[in-house]
């Protein structure tokens, strides 16, 4: 069973295309913030640097303390840390019992105190410095990783929507514990990176988890010997902020795109699946149930395909409309043909059994043999166009020149026609097509013929052949009656005539121009017929490519 889809569906499946720009928004804004973080990671590294290059060869400032074994080395100096951030004014969490339950005071002497100025001299508002020696001593710590960001403005509405998106987009928070881990010297791979001589860096999540801390640690040389280490860090907050504030953005940004684009796509569907149920009505009350047109559609007059589509029903219906009435005005045709033959036929018989003298019975066997003539006339007109249709399906094309063909046929009609003046210019070069030079000479028959028949006595046929923008054209034109508006469109089809009664003697069913069409068609090109210029008479001309040369 086949799923019915409406259109409206199918461009609402469109749409999802769309998707592919905030994903394609997400994954940039991702890169961003990693060349950000990148960024952020060298900042920190010229900075631990430029400590680390003012404390330099100079050895007095990093005092060792006596040697130690180095868990005590390690746990010392994380207590060390701890005094230093209480004595900074920073929340320090308790120690953990497995800590030592000693805390070494830290010695505040000159040299730690020139060391806590070059820190002071060198932080910045939103990073934390420490320097600790080889011997995991930590000799001074300056600065703050929290720093106070811009009061949130705005109403309920924006509390709401932060609410809201919360879920999706994650917003840094400056409320966490600042407090540095127990093993932060312990397992620190940057600080053991640089007290081995290597610049490190590090990323780590703070005690509590709402932070993610970015540090570098720089060595400090005495000689070719590492004395000590400096280590920057600085939270991701303000770079997570300008990555939460786009991807932000950029949902406002598709939400509204998406909003707009379904509106429209949904009033494009709705518009379009109003033409096209229009129009399938039309076509459903066209027709009647006797298969007859019921009525023609206007068609539209808009310029896309839906209004092309409905121009060509339009055209079709009206085609065969055309053809309808053709059919209907057949029978009237042939019966008004064939009536004065067989009422000949019919009253020469009655009459040749009333004859009372052998002569009296040749003058009506005459008459009957003349109806029957003509009735084997109309059968054999009637039979022409049929057998031509089947003759050009396997008729051979070749290439011929088109100037003999008409200057032998007009030297006929002028035989054939004595009474009527016909008149002939040629190109002086060759005109050659492709085709048939005999059903040529059948079409120039048929319009000679019925020039002849419409032209006055004594006016003349005017026979032309011309060589027009790769064109042949063989037209030729009468005095005579002009066409009836109207006829000139269907003067080509079958069994449409104009021809009245201007020859009682002989049947005409409309098929000699109907013929010219079928051979002209056959040879690649067109055939149409105009009033003259002075409006009295006609032309008939018939276009045929010209062959290359």
């Amino acid at each position: 069973m086949r799923v019915r889809i409406s259109l409206r569906a199918k461009l609402a499946l469109v749409s999802l295309v769309l998707l592919a720009l905030p994903v394609a928004g997400a994954l940039y804004v991702n890169e961003m913030e990693r060349f950000l973080l990148k960024g952020e990671e060298r900042s920190l590294l010229a900075t631990a640097r430029a400590v680390a290059t003012a404390l330099h060869d100079r050895p007095q400032l990093l005092a060792e303390v006596p040697n130690r074994d180095d868990e005590a080395l390690r746990q010392e100096a994380e207590d060390e840390l701890r005094q230093l951030a209480r004595s900074e004014g920073q929340p320090v969490p308790p120690a953990p019992s497995v800590a030592l339950a000693r805390e070494a005071a830290v010695d505040a002497g000159p040299a730690q105190q020139e060391i806590t100025a070059i820190l002071h001299g060198l932080q910045r508002s939103s990073s934390r410095i420490w320097v600790v020696n080889n011997r995991y001593q930590v000799l001074a710590l300056a600065g703050h990783l929290r720093h106070p960001g811009p009061p949130e403005n705005g109403g309920t509405l924006q509390a709401m929507w932060r609410r809201a998106i919360g879920w999706l987009i994650q917003s840094p928070t400056e409320d966490f514990t600042e407090a540095l881990p127990d093993d932060v010297l312990a397992t620190g791979r940057d600080i053991n990176s640089a007290l081995q001589g290597t610049p490190g860096t590090r990323m780590r999540r703070t005690p509590d988890g709402r932070a993610v801390v970015l540090s570098a640690a720089y060595p400090i040389w005495n000689g070719d010997d590492v004395a000590g280490a400096v280590v920057v860090e600085e939270t991701t907050n303000p770079i997570v902020s300008l990555r939460s504030a786009a991807l932000e953005r950029l949902l406002i940004f598709t939400l509204a795109a998406f909003a707009g684009a379904g509106a429209i796509l949904i009033a494009y569907a709705t518009r379009l699946s109003h033409r096209i149920r229009r129009l399938r009505d039309e076509a459903e009350s066209a027709i009647d149930a006797r298969g007859r047109i019921a009525r023609l559609s206007a068609g539209s007059g808009a310029g896309d395909e839906i209004g092309d589509l409905s121009r060509s029903f339009s055209a079709m219906l009206a085609r065969l409309a055309q053809h309808h009435a053709y059919l209907e005005s057949m029978a009237d045709r042939l019966s008004h043909e064939l009536r004065t033959p067989i009422a000949v036929v019919r009253s020469s018989l009655e009459n040749l059994g009333l004859a009372q003298s052998p002569r009296e019975s040749q003058l009506y066997i005459a008459r009957a043999e003349e109806g029957l003539a003509r009735l084997n006339t109309i059968l054999q007109r009637m039979t022409e166009a049929s057998r031509l249709e089947q003759g050009l399906r396997t008729a051979e094309r070749e290439r011929y020149d088109l100037v003999p063909v008409v200057a032998g046929c007009v030297e006929g009609y002028r035989l054939a026609y004595p009474s009527a003046r016909i008149s002939l210019a040629l190109p002086e070069r060759r005109v050659e097509v492709e085709g048939s030079p005999d059903l040529a000479a059948q079409l120039l028959d048929k319009l000679v013929e019925n020039a002849v028949d419409f032209s006055p006595v004594g006016e003349p046929i005017r026979v032309t052949l011309e060589d027009r923008g790769g064109s042949a054209v063989l037209g030729v034109a009468n005095q005579g009656p002009p066409l009836p508006e109207g006829v000139q469109g269907r003067l080509f089809e079958s069994m449409i005539s104009v021809r009245g009664e201007r020859r009682p003697g002989a049947p005409h069913l409309g098929l000699g121009l109907y013929v010219a069409r079928l051979i002209a068609e056959f040879h690649g090109g067109e055939i149409e017929a105009a009033n003259l210029p002075t409006g009295n008479g006609v032309e008939v001309r018939a276009r045929f490519p010209i062959a290359w040369r």
